[in-house]
């Protein structure tokens, strides 16, 4: 294919420096496959370089130009030297590399030790961190975000910005937690007169609103200021991204992060946001007020977003400011509210505990618990609520007929008593009757939901005007009302 680097085989290219001098460069063995934009290799004879061999050749003009930029405009960053260990923190070209031909195929960087070191992703989450025996200490968090913010303020001292800045495009030294920038390459470059050099992509999740109607063309400091703000966010806040939360309508729009960015849905700031929450196991109620201020003007509408330089300085102060924890050695807090690692950790067993003890509750269904529905199960209750209601309606049954003999023979059951009955007057024997029928209405009424058959209200309506019916038949009898007054009547 035209354009394509024949890397079948080990090439010697030409090694063009910054002051002048080359040499030839042997390529060893393949290091990395690396990304979109080319290969890593050995370079034979230079134990401390290695060579990018981009993948295709079509733009070679623009590669050198851009590179030979990157080496006239370095960012000063020495290796850094910890316990006697030297650690590259930066893989910016050291040399042009050109074929035979004269194109430009590649770079000469420093070689960086990754098995050394791990994304700064898996810095934020505890459980990663566990599974790869990454120090737990919150205060070595802090000094990673103090590192990235100085390298960023460091390529921006330069005139350098970063543009597709997020945690996985940067490394962090699993000893130390010194930082190490890779693809280098695709980075905005200032030239020589004013010329730039853009970047060519950019991740969603870290575009600041603005940047949502631009291209990677035209990103720069305003981008790399929001996407460093994200970073140490996520650093110091066990890894919750500024904009997510816990939406406070169920049935609303579903935004994307992206989204609630670009309409500056910050759940952590000054006043509440309206379309979500803050995350429930959120630090950020126990940052320093600086920290806070310095957020907020990042994320809320209309702020002067501070520079990386800012942050490099203000995170400096929390290292040294920092108080230890009494509970845990691990933690670290700011402010007299105490250690918010700590209350983050209680509201997080709080959870669990309630997880669990719903867990342990039965679950019931139709009154049943869940676990106990089976085949087996089910037959066998069905069986003992049909024997059930059988017995229900026998008794229903002998009841409604005890019921219905008791006042069709009213009359021979109070013939004994009819003396005293007749002597109570017209009017209190209303008033009786009266009393009987509201205690018979409100025995069926509290049956009605325990007896099948009372649930029928027209059944129990028929039995309470046969009860009425057999009580004034009664009362005739017992007060001897004449025929004829009977007949007036009708």
């Amino acid at each position: 294919m035209e354009g394509q680097i024949d890397n079948t085989a080990p090439a010697v290219y030409t090694a063009l420096y910054a002051d002048g001098h080359f040499e030839k460069i042997r390529l060893g063995g393949l290091i990395n496959r690396g990304g979109a934009a080319g290969k890593i290799y050995a370079a034979e004879g230079h134990p401390k370089l290695v060579a990018k061999i981009f993948h295709n050749k079509n733009k070679s003009a623009v590669n050198r130009k851009k590179l030979e930029a990157m080496l006239l405009n370095r960012p000063n960053f020495p290796p850094a030297v910890k316990d006697g260990i030297e650690y590259v923190q930066i893989a910016w070209p050291e040399a042009v590399l050109d074929d035979e031909n004269g194109f430009c195929v590649g770079y000469l960087m420093p070689l960086i030790d990754m098995s050394k070191a791990v994304s700064l992703d898996h810095l934020m989450q505890k459980a990663i961190r566990k599974k790869l025996q990454l120090p737990e200490k919150y205060a070595y968090r802090v000094f990673a975000a103090y590192n990235v913010a100085s390298m960023v303020a460091a390529l921006h001292s330069c005139g350098h910005y970063i543009v597709d800045l997020k945690p996985s495009n940067v490394s962090v030294y699993k000893d130390s937690m010194m930082v190490a920038m890779v693809d280098c390459d695709g980075f905005s470059i200032k030239g020589e007169r004013n010329n730039r050099y853009p970047a060519e992509f950019v991740s969603e999740e870290y575009i600041y609103p603005e940047g949502m109607t631009q291209s990677c063309d035209e990103m720069g400091e305003e981008q790399d200021k929001f996407a460093l703000a994200v970073m140490i966010f996520k650093l110091l806040n066990n890894g919750i991204h500024p904009f997510s939360g816990v939406p406070r309508k169920n049935d609303g729009e579903m935004l994307t992060i992206q989204n609630r960015i670009e309409q500056y849905h910050y759940a952590y700031g000054l006043w509440p946001d309206t379309y979500q929450a803050p995350h429930p196991y959120s630090l950020h109620e126990y940052f320093d007020k600086k920290t806070l201020e310095l957020f907020e003007r990042v994320f809320a509408r209309g702020e002067k977003r501070p520079s990386a330089q800012e942050w490099q300085e203000h995170l400096h102060n929390l290292l040294h400011n920092m108080k230890p924890c009494k509970k845990n050695p691990d933690h670290v807090y700011f402010t007299a509210k105490g250690c918010g690692l700590c209350a983050a950790e209680e509201r997080f067993r709080g959870t669990m505990s309630d997880i669990r003890r719903q867990k342990e509750t039965p679950q019931m269904i139709r009154g049943m618990e869940i676990s106990s529905i089976s085949v087996e199960n089910l037959r066998k209750n069905k069986a003992e609520k049909i024997s059930e209601n059988a017995k229900i309606r026998k008794i229903t049954i002998a009841v409604v007929a005890v019921y219905m003999v008791f006042f069709g023979c009213l009359y021979m059951i109070l013939d004994p008593v009819k003396d005293f009955i007749i002597d109570m007057g017209v009017g209190i024997q209303g008033f009786a009757i009266t009393l009987l029928m509201f205690a018979i209405h409100k025995i069926f009424t509290e049956y009605s939901t325990k007896i099948p058959a009372f649930q029928n209200r027209s059944f129990t309506q028929m039995l309470q005007v046969y009860a009425f019916i057999c009580i004034l038949i009664a009362l005739v009898f017992i007060n001897e009302i004449p025929d004829g007054l009977l007949d007036l009547a009708l």
